[in-house]
C-alpha cells in the first residue's frame, strides 16, 4: 500500500509580495525553501489562512534571507500582501518508508525568519 502524506510545510508565512502580471508560482526565500526541503518548480499547496482560499502553484527561489514569500500570476487573486499563509508539500510513500517518515515542519516569525523546526505536530488541548 502507498499512502499520499505530508512532506514538508512552511507554517503561517507572511505573503510580502502578490505580482498579477508575473508568470505564474510561488516565490519563495531560498532558506525556507532548503529548510522545507521543496524544491524549485515544485508543486505546492497554498492555504491561506487570512480568506480560506487553497490553490495549487510551483515553487521558484526568491533572494536567500530576504523573507520573501510572492504570490504571482493568477494566483495573486487568492493571497494579498500581509495575507498569513501554509505553504504545504506531499508526497507518496510506502509502507516500508513510512516506518522512518518524519514531515518537515518549519515555523517563522512576522518577518518570515525561521524560529522552529519540528517534525511532529504538538498536540493541542480542547
Amino acid at each position: 500500500m502507498q499512502r499520499t502524506m505530508l512532506k514538508s510545510k512552511l507554517h503561517r508565512v507572511h505573503v510580502t509580495h502578490s505580482e498579477l502580471n508575473y508568470e505564474g508560482s510561488c516565490a519563495i526565500d531560498e532558506t525556507l525553501l532548503d529548510a522545507a526541503d521543496i524544491r524549485e518548480y515544485q508543486q505546492i499547496e497554498i492555504y491561506n489562512v487570512t480568506n480560506g482560499e487553497r490553490f495549487t502553484t510551483y515553487a521558484i527561489r526568491a533572494a536567500r534571507d530576504s523573507g520573501i514569500i510572492s504570490v504571482n500570476g493568477a494566483a495573486a487573486h487568492k493571497a494579498q500582501p500581509g495575507d498569513i499563509v501554509i505553504i504545504a508539500t506531499y508526497a507518496v510513500y510506502n509502507e516500508i518508508e513510512l516506518q522512518k517518515y518524519a514531515p518537515r515542519l518549519v515555523y517563522v516569525d512576522e518577518a518570515n525568519r525561521i524560529i522552529d523546526q519540528r517534525s511532529k505536530i504538538p498536540v493541542q488541548m480542547a
